[in-house]
C-alpha cells in the first residue's frame, strides 16, 4: 500500500545528463520514466517538475555578464524543453503526460492552469510542471514548493545523485551519516542544504513534508513511495 497518494517530483535538469557533458542521455531519461512508470501502476498521482540545468549550464558561458532576469528566462526555456523530451519518452513508454507551462508558448505547450492540472491527476496523467514558477530570480526548487502546495501534493520528493542528507559530505568524510528523518527546524539549525531558503521556507511554512533521496539509485523512487526506508524525510 502506497504512503502517498499524490506526490510531486523535482528532477533536476542535471539528471537527465547521464555521464554526458550536457542535453539528455536517452537511456538515462527512459530509465527515470520506468521508475516513475512502477508508482504509477501503483494508483499514485504524479506530478513533477523539471530544471534546466543540463540544457542553459551547458551554454552557460554565454551568460557570463548577462543581466540575471534574461539568464533566468532562458533558463526557464530549457525547462520547457526538457519537460517534452520528458513527456515524449513517457509517450513511448505507454504513458499519458501532458506539459503545462508558467510562461505562454500555446503552440508548444499548454499554459498553467490549476484546475485542469488537477483534472489531470485525477484522471491518471502525469503532470509535467514547466518553466518554474514563471518568474526570474525563482528557482525550480520553488516551483516544486509551490506546485507542490498547490495541487495538494502529500510529499515533494527531492531527486538528487546523493541517498539522502547527510551530517557531512558523503564524497569527502567517510563517517558522514544519513539522516533517516529530520525537522525543518533541526535542518535550518545544522544548515542542512535540503532545497534552496525560499523553497525550504514555503514547504516549512505549508507543512509539506520533503524526501531527499537519490533517482539513480534502481528502485528508489518505489520504496519512497511505499514509505520505506529510503533517503532522509524533512518534516514539521
Amino acid at each position: 500500500m502506497p504512503a502517498y497518494k499524490r506526490i510531486l517530483l523535482k528532477l533536476s535538469g542535471e539528471a537527465l545528463m547521464g555521464d554526458d557533458a550536457y542535453g539528455i542521455n536517452r537511456a538515462t531519461i527512459v530509465r527515470m520514466v520506468r521508475e516513475v512508470q512502477e508508482v504509477t501502476t501503483l494508483g499514485v498521482e504524479v506530478a513533477v517538475v523539471i530544471g534546466g540545468g543540463n540544457i542553459f549550464r551547458g551554454v552557460a558561458g554565454g551568460s557570463v555578464g548577462m543581466d540575471r532576469a534574461t539568464a533566468d528566462y532562458m533558463g526557464m526555456l530549457a525547462t520547457v524543453m526538457n519537460a517534452l523530451a520528458l513527456a515524449d519518452t513517457m509517450r513511448l513508454e505507454g504513458m499519458v503526460a501532458r506539459v503545462m507551462s508558467a510562461i505562454s508558448i500555446e503552440q508548444v505547450v499548454e499554459p498553467y492552469v490549476r484546475p485542469k492540472a488537477l483534472q489531470y491527476l485525477e484522471e491518471g496523467k502525469i503532470v509535467i510542471f514547466a518553466a518554474g514558477t514563471g518568474n526570474p530570480f525563482f528557482t525550480t526548487d520553488t516551483a516544486a514548493a509551490l506546485r507542490g502546495a498547490e495541487i495538494g501534493a502529500e510529499v515533494v520528493l527531492k531527486a538528487t545523485k546523493v541517498d539522502g542528507v547527510y551530517t557531512a559530505d558523503p564524497k569527502k568524510d567517510p563517517l558522514a551519516t544519513r539522516y533517516t528523518s529530520v525537522s525543518f527546524d533541526e535542518a535550518i539549525s545544522k544548515n542542512l542544504q535540503v532545497l534552496d531558503a525560499t523553497a525550504f521556507a514555503l514547504c516549512r511554512d505549508q507543512k509539506l513534508p520533503i524526501k531527499v533521496f537519490s533517482i539513480f539509485k534502481p528502485g528508489a523512487l518505489k520504496r519512497v513511495v511505499m514509505g520505506e526506508d529510503e533517503g532522509t524525510l524533512v518534516h514539521v
